[in-house]
């Protein structure tokens, strides 16, 4: 029986834990052992699970990063511990999601499976593997990546360091351990990322592009007059943004912004993962909801709005897209990174309107509320069946372990 690891900050939640987990029920389905281990936020998971490092390790390397920016090079005991996990359960592939989220240390890991040459894949989810500092630069549009970074402009973003600025060192150091591993495959989930990858260090890798998938047997149309009724609704149009954290480059604003251009008595804004500070901070017209975990629930939410909006300023490729035309809702997105990619090139499932414009955002919406809805969620959810079918794209996946375990 195969063994397959996957190492990611979370487990079974927010979409890069989720993505682990519908990898590893889909090869536990073929006969697979998975095993994953995580950093932090567990959920119920159909794989053997190992937490790294415990809850206060957590802590001290956060704190140690918002001060050194060291994120990945803290505390060594934890991933000490998960080498000696590792050196028991004897995977075959080891598959990376985010390394990042302060509960590894590279060092550990990358030079154990430097001497093991254990067979490795990378599905990056952001830009983090081949900077200094940075998860996104979109939004600065920053190219010193390209050729090694320094005097990180974006020092006081996530992974935010209050003090120091290492993203020199940190490149070189990564660029130095990333080198030497086994890594036989470099996934990224849109053709935006891998463009960005084959000019990185990451360049010495294979690359292949597997857009991430979503469970067609969780996210299609429900049934929707109980969330009618508990707001009511009535004949307004909803307008939804969703995501698990909003920050400023998630581009809550410019959602929050749309109040000034859609009237109130024909349009209702819905925003799903606010937190309770910016709950209370939302203008009345705005229905603000604390993250859910409940998929149902989320899927609920899609098949009640009428337009998804992602007005996010740099993303690879938001799962949040693909679960709104799964549920047979268009999407409305700013030209950035891959967030475009899942409309289609020409845009029959939605709109992409220029960065940071909230009058092209409005108008995106009026336009797309006033198609009609039967045909346009048809073509939502005839475009999620084809390309983004969670068991087809997780086969992709399937098809690389089984060449790297035939040779």
């Amino acid at each position: 029986m195969p063994i397959l690891l996957q190492i990611n900050t979370v487990c079974n939640s927010g979409s890069t834990g989720r993505i682990a987990e519908e990898i590893a029920n889909f090869v536990i389905q073929k006969g697979w052992k998975s095993y994953i281990a995580y950093g932090r936020g567990k959920q119920l998971s159909a794989s053997i699970t190992y937490h790294i490092g415990r809850d206060q390790d957590l802590l001290i390397n956060a704190f140690a990063a918002r001060l050194f920016d060291n994120d990945g090079f803290v505390r060594r005991k934890p991933t000490e511990q998960l080498v000696e996990y590792i050196k028991e359960i004897k995977p075959d592939i080891i598959h990376f999601h985010n390394l990042h989220g302060y509960y590894l240390n590279l060092d550990v890991l990358f030079k154990y499976l430097i001497a093991s040459r254990t067979p490795v894949i990378w599905t990056l989810h952001d830009c983090w593997s081949f900077t200094g500092h940075c998860t996104h630069f979109d939004f600065i549009n920053c190219t010193r990546w390209m050729i090694g970074c320094y005097s990180c402009p974006e020092k006081h973003s996530y992974p935010k360091s209050l003090l120091l600025d290492r993203s020199l060192e940190n490149y070189a150091h990564k660029k130095e351990l990333i080198s030497q591993l086994n890594i036989l495959r470099i996934v990224a989930p849109s053709s935006w990322l891998a463009n960005l990858v084959r000019s990185s260090f990451l360049k010495i890798f294979p690359v292949a592009v597997i857009n991430n998938g979503v469970n067609l047997k969780q996210f299609y149309p429900r049934s929707t007059g109980g969330l009618l009724e508990r707001y009511r609704l009535g004949n307004r149009k909803v307008v939804l943004g969703v995501a698990s954290i909003w920050n400023e480059r998630k581009g809550l604003k410019y959602l929050v912004g749309l109040i000034d251009y859609l009237p109130a008595d024909a349009y209702q804004i819905i925003i799903i993962g606010v937190t309770k500070a910016q709950k209370k901070r939302l203008p009345p017209e705005i229905i603000g909801i604390e993250r859910t975990e409940s998929i149902d629930e989320l899927a609920q939410f899609y098949s009640l709005a009428d337009v998804y909006v992602n007005p996010t300023l740099e993303d690879n490729f938001p799962t949040t897209n693909l679960e709104a035309l799964a549920c047979g809702t268009p999407v409305v997105t700013f030209k950035t990174g891959g967030s475009v990619e899942a409309i289609g090139k020409e845009h029959p499932c939605g709109a992409i309107v220029d960065v940071k414009s909230v009058p092209a955002l409005a108008n995106a919406v009026k336009l797309i509320t006033t198609k009609d809805i039967a045909i346009l969620r048809k073509m939502c959810i005839e475009r999620a069946n084809r390309y983004y079918d969670a068991s087809e794209r997780f086969k992709e996946y399937l098809n690389i372990y089984d060449d790297i375990l035939c040779k």
